[in-house]
């Protein structure tokens, strides 16, 4: 178990006053699917585990917090904010516009404040996990919380 860092993240739910457990853990370098990697790390359902996406929503972009077992319903987030189509951002555009690295981009504390939506499953468990602005570092809290530090709204954005 590695040290937890400090990161934007970390920073704004302490200025926030929200709780929130910390969980680091070794990422392998050879690791693409980050959300996977975290959920067999910590021993956690992939459910419960949440990625961060960053999605061209016409000319906007929007970020979409999903469960690591599911993919983004493109369709439903473009409904949901009022686009008439959407697609995954360039990755280099996400890590410019968030302050993160791909595999790290956390919802909670980006250099750009971005429209976030949640899938609504998130609010089925008590805590859940997103990333913590770092490879190999989540952040536990609860859905309310999560949606407090992003602004975000609750939708049915993802699908099996």
């Amino acid at each position: 178990m590695t040290a937890s860092p400090a990161t934007p993240a970390t920073a704004l739910l302490g200025d926030l006053g929200i709780v929130f457990t910390p969980h680091a853990y070794e990422h392998a370098d050879t690791v693409t699917n980050f959300g996977e990697e975290a959920a067999a790390v910590l021993g956690l359902d992939e459910d419960r585990v949440f990625k961060t996406l960053v999605v061209q929503a016409d000319d906007a972009l929007v970020v979409a917090v999903v469960p690591v077992s599911g993919k983004l319903d493109l369709k439903a987030l473009a409904a949901v904010v009022g686009a008439k189509k959407a697609a995954l951002a360039d990755s280099s555009v996400a890590a410019r516009r968030t302050g993160y690295i791909v595999g790290g981009i956390s919802p909670i504390g980006q250099k750009s404040r971005l429209r976030t939506v949640i899938d609504e499953t998130a609010e089925l468990f008590d805590t859940v996990f997103v990333s913590g602005g770092r490879r190999g570092f989540d952040v536990e809290l609860t859905p309310s919380d999560l949606a407090r530090a992003t602004d975000a709204t609750f939708s049915a954005i993802a699908r099996s």
